[in-house]
């Protein structure tokens, strides 16, 4: 490549012969010289970013970072008090577990502890009220205190749930075990428990149960659940089942005329477990009852004038 130079100081034009050695030189002079000064700018920007940063630039970041903040703030600020509102329901239910709690345990005559009700009802008898007068949002540790109190209150609630749970279970075992169902479904006390003249001797002898006339075949029902612990003929008493309610309690159904239950089984209340007859020392069909505690006869009127009003139904529903 030829390049001529032609000016007015010059005599005479130049002829300046460029080869390509020439143009390559050149290039990698112009890319060094590009590297040198990016790398020069580079690190005076970075060294020096502090001193060279501008004054507006400073203020437009603070207000970037201060909204940030604050919209952060904001969003913690409204869930925590989405949360304190959920949490104020939420022990609301929970008085009202409460107090449900404590219906239940009285209408079951259950005893609760006085420490459970010092804590868990206290609130509830208090009857606490009044105008709302510049509420102060909750704060997260505050959130977090009233949480773990209500942790506590769910867990007092929890086990005085539990222990009216198993005192109910219990008191319908017992219920279960007391001889509150007729055995036969007729009126008794046609010879009542206690002193009477016997019909066969005429002398003035105690009659350790009660009496249900009927007639042969008549279902005769477990007056409460138990076991078997006798079902055989007795010189006296005739065909006769005895049942062993536990706790020392028993009941005796003599001169049947058929037995359904051998000794040792497990029968429920209400189960038939005889039949009504005559035999033994009587002097008609009938069911003699008898209820025994620790062997000593009790009266059965004791047992039975609760199933008077609504026993006879139960009884003959189950059978």
């Amino acid at each position: 490549m030829h390049i001529i130079l032609v000016s007015d100081r010059l005599a005479t034009a130049r002829t300046i012969t460029v080869t390509w050695l020439h143009f390559a030189m050149g290039s990698v002079l112009l890319m060094a010289s590009v590297i040198a000064l990016s790398s020069l700018f580079s690190y005076v920007t970075v060294r020096h970013a502090a001193a060279l940063r501008l004054p507006i630039l400073e203020n437009l970041l603070r207000v970037v970072s201060a909204e940030e903040t604050q919209r952060s703030r904001d969003y913690v600020r409204e869930n925590v008090q989405v949360m304190a509102v959920k949490l104020g329901q939420m022990q609301a239910q929970l008085l009202r577990l409460d107090s449900l709690g404590d219906r239940l345990a009285t209408s079951a005559g259950i005893k609760l502890p006085e420490t459970r009700k010092d804590e868990a009802t206290q609130l509830a008898r208090d009857g606490r009220g009044g105008p709302l007068i510049t509420p102060l949002p909750l704060s997260t540790d505050e959130l977090q205190q009233a949480l773990d109190v209500l942790v506590h209150q769910v867990e007092a609630s929890t086990d005085t749930l539990t222990l009216i749970e198993s005192q109910a279970f219990e008191e319908r075992v017992r219920q279960a075990m007391l001889p509150t169902t007729l055995p036969v479904n007729t009126q008794w006390n046609a010879s009542a428990f206690g002193w009477r003249i016997d019909p066969f001797t005429g002398q003035r002898a105690m009659h350790e149960g009660v009496d249900f006339p009927g007639e042969v075949g008549m279902p005769i029902v477990a007056a409460a659940a138990g076991v078997v612990v006798s079902a055989e003929r007795h010189p006296e008493y005739g065909l006769m089942v005895e049942i062993d309610h536990g706790n020392d309690l028993s009941t005796r159904y003599a001169h049947a005329s058929k037995l359904l239950v051998q000794a040792g089984a497990l029968v429920k209340r209400g189960q038939k477990v005889a039949e009504l007859g005559n035999t033994g020392r009587s002097t008609g069909p009938h069911l003699h009852f008898e209820v025994r505690v620790k062997g000593a006869a009790q009266n059965p009127n004791r047992f039975l004038q609760a199933a008077q009003s609504g026993g006879q139904k139960h009884a003959s529903l189950r059978r």
